[in-house]
């Protein structure tokens, strides 16, 4: 009885154990994105589908500098941005592309959003490529956008 009672004990002491080297591997695995869709699914999605709806006007969110000037962005990289996925989680169901979140107010409260979109207009204007640019932000470079620098005031000029 007590050697039953024993190999019973070491039997759930290595079950705890696996379990909890289990858990502890996934909390280390990187997360996956929020992506509904693949990028290149969505680019042949694009070239099919006629217009998308356009982008909520920049002067709808003159109260907000940074919103400002993503909307005013993402209104200039239109055929890019229905290209790229985005990483934030909002209406991921819905949503295939980061453009998008700019027919609607959620890309103004989404700081993952805005920093995507800064770094698509700024690699853009850098001459990078569509699929140079995906893969940036797969990597998560936009991480690296600092959005300071996006709060002063829209010019009445724009971008």
């Amino acid at each position: 009885m007590a050697m039953l009672r024993r190999s019973l004990f070491y039997a759930i002491a290595a079950v705890v154990l696996l379990v909890g080297m289990r858990l502890g591997t996934m909390a280390q695995q990187p997360r996956k994105p929020l992506v509904t869709r693949s990028a290149a699914s969505v680019a042949q999605t694009v070239s099919h589908n006629s217009r998308l709806a356009p982008t909520l006007p920049p002067r709808d969110f003159s109260g907000n500098p940074v919103a400002e000037h993503a909307y005013a962005a993402a209104a200039r990289i239109e055929p890019l941005l229905r290209q790229l996925p985005s990483y934030c989680g909002h209406g991921k169901s819905s949503r295939t592309n980061l453009l998008s979140l700019y027919q609607t107010r959620n890309a103004s409260a989404c700081n993952v959003s805005l920093k995507e979109t800064f770094y698509a207009f700024q690699q853009s204007r850098e001459g990078k490529t569509v699929s140079q640019i995906r893969r940036g932000i797969i990597h998560g470079n936009w991480r690296h956008v600092n959005l300071s620098k996006w709060r002063a005031p829209l010019p009445s000029s724009g971008l």
